[in-house]
């Protein structure tokens, strides 16, 4: 959660909510004013003098609103345990803040280490094809078999969005999913169950207050923190007018590597990626080789799950979910496992209590837990 003992939290929150200030303007107004603080303590005047704020964004900067506002901000994100990443701490995403129109804040709902060593964005389009599902769906699962349990990040919409969302799910990868409005609501509707799973297996995340609905242009700047998060970004199936196209075209200005799957010239789901591909903007993608030699990752010793659970004595199947769970996300609250089993509060409890007794995990204060020592070295 935010951190609400921070005393420039109101004012770090505030300056994403300015009308007219994006994040490059919001860097440049704490560059040149020394602190978020300063920016909204200065004068009308002296906001002026900086390059691109002229009398009618200095005004929105001085408006009492934003700060109120503000601390409506911070009150959600207390009670949804919700993380406000400031792009000058150390915990904000080390690969966004490369980017030079990075949001200035980035609001995180979940567990997930955005500085993963290995972060994959895996993008298409909505109305995928059997092969295009097919694809993402094998293309995970063999990252995971081969060892390199990477973070997975894609924008939680129909089609390979949530097709990359699932697949990491169901192979105990930690996912991301972007979304194109505030943490409050979950677009499409369809998709709250997954997005559910998410918050606990990884992460969502938005530069977007609260309040604010999937509106058209929000995706556009959605798809900016999708490329850079990740070392790389994969298309798999767009048109050539397709939102995935804009993503790969972000990543390329990050000077981050694109792959593109090849499809059929008669299919218009395929005509993007051969597109990106034909024009040299995107490797061609075939398998996970692919992305390892171009990427330079080794393969690593693999997730044997089965054997895994034989090194859990007297653990039945909802206990051996639970330690899944906590391989993949360092501590938990019991809400959240609760949560990501779809099971009773009570039930819950019962097998915690369990686990905690056979020395498989340690109950923290707050209702948290994590592996024990015992667990981690088996």
């Amino acid at each position: 959660m935010a951190d609400l003992n921070d005393p420039l939290l109101r004012y770090k929150t505030g300056l994403m909510l300015i009308p007219g200030i994006g994040g490059i303007l919001a860097r440049k107004l704490v560059e040149y004013t020394g602190s978020p603080e300063a920016v909204f303590r200065s004068d009308q005047a002296t906001l002026q003098k900086i390059p691109g704020i002229g009398r009618t964004l200095a005004g929105n900067i001085l408006d009492s609103r934003v700060l109120e506002e503000a601390d409506r901000e911070i009150d959600f994100l207390s009670r949804y345990n919700i993380r406000a990443l400031y792009y000058l701490d150390d915990d904000y995403p080390a690969r966004l803040k490369e980017c030079q129109d990075a949001p200035v804040v980035l609001f995180s709902r979940g567990n997930a280490n955005l500085d993963s060593v290995k972060v994959l964005s895996i993008i298409g389009t909505r109305s995928a094809s059997d092969y295009g599902t097919g694809f993402c769906r094998e293309l995970v699962a063999d990252l995971a078999a081969r060892g390199h349990d990477p973070l997975i990040v894609s924008g939680l919409a129909y089609g390979i969005d949530i097709c990359a969302h699932r697949a990491a799910l169901d192979n105990g990868l930690q996912t991301v999913a972007v979304l194109a409005h505030g943490l409050s609501t979950i677009y499409p509707p369809e998709h709250r169950k997954t997005a559910k799973k998410i918050a606990v297996q990884g992460a969502l995340v938005s530069d977007f207050g609260s309040k604010t609905g999937p509106e058209r242009g929000n995706f556009l700047k959605r798809n900016r923190i999708i490329a850079g998060l990740a070392d790389a970004t994969v298309v798999i199936e767009s048109s050539l007018s397709g939102g995935a196209m804009i993503t790969a075209g972000f990543a390329g200005s990050y000077n981050r590597d694109v792959f593109a799957l090849p499809g059929r010239i008669t299919d218009k789901r395929s005509h993007g990626c051969n597109s990106l591909i034909k024009t040299n903007r995107a490797a061609l993608i075939e398998k996970t080789g692919d992305l390892e030699y171009i990427l330079g990752w080794e393969p690593g010793t693999g997730k044997l799950p089965d054997d895994k659970q034989m090194l859990f004595p007297g653990t039945g199947d909802d206990e051996k979910a639970i330690l899944r769970m906590l391989e993949v996300n360092s501590c938990m609250s019991a809400d959240q496992i609760s949560a990501g089993l779809g099971l009773g509060a009570g039930k819950t409890s019962f097998l915690l209590l369990n686990l905690e007794f056979m020395g498989y995990i340690l109950s923290l204060p707050g209702k948290m837990y994590k592996l024990s020592a015992t667990a981690i070295n088996r």
